[in-house]
């Protein structure tokens, strides 16, 4: 049945969020050097992470951006342009049931997947507080999530519940959540439905998945569900200010701006590029 906030409880002092952004500045072909060529994607991408708490609000407390060159090829060299030094990122050999667009675009989203892990492990380091909260656009990645941390997951492309227990979600008025249930993945979690504050009247509108470590006890999974539960309904963005609300919650929409500002003009990388192919 649907579990409404607990009264008394208090939200953390601090919450980090963490997101990342990706764009393709240009499609290349790389020379192989021996009459053929492959694929590549020359990509900008950055992490981020924002810290909202009570003495300094909300702010930018780190991030990092990065160029690469994501290509199959075995002997590509990193690109050195005036606007940038594009690393290699190399990607899975192309397999027959997989187009390469789609092997690159894995590879380019797996790498910034380590840099929203680095960027978060970092600013935790920095500005650890025994108190706060981390939240993850998407979900957890790897065995070992950080302490506190939480995965944020908009979009419902899977299904986890039975059609009885799927009711339940439909039947969450704001601000509720559903009870936490476990997922066996190649790493574990623990998870649960939320509606935020500001959706419409459909069944599953304003309805977001969280998620933590399948490492916890069940305990601490259902109390750190307790404390996301009364934590992210704040943030959640209204829909004259995002198309994505309110799952789009404004920390977030705030950071990804900030990110992609810090990517760069096109124009003038695609400019960079051409001239060092050249």
């Amino acid at each position: 049945a649907p579990i409404p906030a607990q009264p008394g409880l208090q939200p953390p002092a601090t919450v980090l969020f963490v997101d990342g952004v990706r764009r393709v500045d240009a499609q290349v072909w790389v020379d192989e050097g021996v009459g053929t060529v492959a694929p590549g994607l020359c990509a900008s991408y950055a992490a981020g992470i924002v810290c909202c708490c009570e003495r300094d609000g909300a702010h930018l407390a780190a991030f990092e951006v990065r160029r690469s060159l994501v290509t199959a090829a075995r002997d590509a060299e990193k690109i050195v342009t005036w606007a940038g030094t594009y690393d290699i990122v190399t990607a899975g050999a192309p397999r027959r049931a997989t187009a390469p667009a789609q092997l690159l675009s894995a590879a380019l989203q797996g790498d910034l997947a380590k840099v929203e892990a680095e960027v978060a492990g970092r600013a935790r380091g920095e500005a650890a507080a025994d108190g706060d909260l981390l939240v993850l656009d998407g979900q957890l990645q790897g065995p070992h999530p950080l302490p506190r941390a939480i995965g944020f997951v908009k979009s419902h492309n899977k299904t986890y519940l039975d059609g009885r227990l799927g009711a339940v979600v439909g039947g969450l008025a704001c601000g509720e959540r559903t009870p936490v249930f476990r997922i066996e993945r190649p790493f574990p979690v623990y998870s649960w439905y939320l509606r935020l504050p500001g959706g419409s009247a459909a069944p599953w509108s304003g309805v977001a998945r969280v998620e933590c470590g399948g490492e916890l006890t069940a305990s601490a999974a259902v109390a750190l569900a307790d404390l996301a539960q009364i934590t992210l309904v704040r943030y959640a963005s209204a829909e004259y200010k995002d198309a994505r609300a309110p799952q789009n919650l404004y920390p977030i929409a705030g950071l990804e701006r900030e990110l992609r500002r810090r990517l760069g003009e096109p124009a003038l990388l695609y400019r960079a590029l051409r001239a060092a192919a050249a």
